[in-house]
């Protein structure tokens, strides 16, 4: 802790006690310099982050002083907002983060990400380039990225010009976007089950109805796509087709043809999330790849494949399509976030990012087979064993066990479970499950607690 954190936490431990109670004044800095036994200068830095924090007021020629806040009602939440909140509650807690050992992550833990260093602005600037870093930006994106975009979509045999690639604020940004320009309250679109639970949460607040159709080994049930298909005539099908989210399925290329036959044959467009795009293979079956963006919408994320915390996506479509999209992004957020995008290109076009890929994909390959073989040891079905590794497995309980019984006794002990209902789209599965992510399965917290649990319930039987 520096000097200066520490005077922060000194200062927000006393207004805490109540020693210093709302409307009083604090210490000058002098006299808190001499009794901290720190200098003038660094009390003033701390001083003055409080304030910008709103935990003190500075009043001229008087001092420093806790404000008095008023107490306020807030608002209560629309009801469309309060069921969106409640399905992405699994969200919370994964940015949050309260527990020690998190089997229900979404991402992998810090540690995969090893040293990334991107630089700041100017350290691998090409002669000639401009970058006005005071404007918005072009509402599309950075152009550099966004041919990057062209050339990495090419290489996955997705044909997109310019127009017809969007940055986005990460995959979900695409997502949200997709949602308002194509649906209205009352209209009826298919998703995956289990499925994407946050999209889930999106079209809860759009008022759109939802169809889960099952979610197969090899992609998803055609019969059961046609038959619904028929039946509700959605406008959309959100599905994933490569290392499924949560099951960790690929989708195989006879069923991708089979999907994009009843697109054409039920007249609905697919909306495909494709978030561990960089680290599996080029080749794997993509519909985009297939139907060459006629009926379909790629969404890609660098989330979760480089870090969460630069907010960058982008989503790829026809060009009626992707100019609606640009323009409803133009309206809601003004424009990308330049800055960070031509901090990422940087990255990319250094040479670090496929470095990290290189890395990753080991890791992930690794974490996938030691994964499987303690859910095995464990007596857990996994499934599917992926032969293309992503950062999930879904994982069947054991026979007797009770999704919420599982989820609060792991949570008295700081281990974060991912039910497996809140990943289908009504709450309700034929089997007991739990997404698990590959990166903590290995934790030894967390395979003695399922273990014990196991042999308890065997022990009930």
């Amino acid at each position: 802790m520096t000097r200066i954190e520490f005077v922060i936490s000194f200062v927000q431990d006393q207004i805490a006690a109540g020693h210093w109670p709302p409307g009083s004044r604090i210490w000058s800095i002098r006299a808190a310099a001499k009794d901290l036994q720190v200098s003038k200068n660094t009390v003033a830095e701390a001083y003055d982050r409080l304030v910008a924090l709103g935990r003190l007021e500075a009043r001229a020629g008087s001092g420093y002083y806790v404000p008095r806040h008023e107490r306020r009602e807030l608002p209560s939440k629309a009801l469309s907002v309060a069921h969106a909140v409640d399905t992405a509650s699994l969200l919370r807690e994964q940015l949050v983060k309260n527990y020690e050992v998190r089997v229900g992550e979404g991402r992998p833990p810090h540690a995969w990400a090893g040293h990334i260093e991107i630089a700041p602005l100017g350290t691998h600037r090409r002669a000639g380039a401009e970058f006005d870093i005071h404007g918005y930006g072009n509402p599309w994106g950075y152009q550099a990225l966004r041919e990057y975009l062209c050339q990495s979509l090419n290489e996955r045999g997705i044909s997109a010009g310019q127009h017809q690639v969007l940055t986005t604020f990460g995959g979900n940004h695409a997502l949200d976007l997709i949602v308002r320009q194509t649906l209205e309250a009352g209209d009826v679109v298919l998703v995956d089950s289990p499925g994407y639970y946050p999209l889930f949460a999106k079209l809860h607040l759009a008022n759109v109805r939802m169809v889960g159709v099952r979610r197969l080994e090899n992609g998803p049930d055609i019969e059961d796509l046609h038959a619904k298909a028929a039946k509700y005539r959605p406008k959309l099908f959100f599905t994933q087709s490569v290392a499924h989210n949560p099951t960790g399925g690929t989708m195989s290329l006879p069923v991708a043809y089979r999907v994009l036959q009843a697109a054409n044959q039920h007249d609905f467009k697919i909306v495909e999330d494709d978030p561990f795009a960089d680290i599996v293979p080029a080749s794997a079956p993509r519909l985009a790849a297939l139907d060459q963006l006629e009926r379909v919408i790629y969404v890609g994320t660098f989330s979760k494949t480089l870090s969460a915390g630069l907010r960058l996506g982008y989503l790829a479509a026809d060009e009626a399509l992707t100019e609606a999209l640009s323009d409803l992004k133009m309206l809601t957020v003004a424009s990308s976030a330049v800055y960070v995008e031509r901090l990422l290109y940087e990255f990319i076009a250094s040479g670090q990012y496929l470095k990290h890929l290189r890395k990753l994909r080991s890791r992930v390959a690794e974490a996938t087979a030691q994964s499987v073989a303690l859910l095995d040891e464990l007596g857990l079905e996994v499934f599917c064993r992926p032969e293309i590794p992503g950062y999930y497995l879904w994982a069947y309980l054991a026979e007797g066990d009770d999704e919420r019984e599982l989820v609060e006794e792991a949570a008295q002990q700081s281990i974060f479970i991912a039910p497996g209902a809140l990943f289908s789209p009504d709450r309700a599965l034929e089997r007991a499950a739990m997404r698990v992510n590959i990166a903590y399965v290995t934790e030894r917290k967390f395979i003695d607690f399922m273990r014990k649990r196991i042999v308890g319930l065997r022990g009930k039987r």
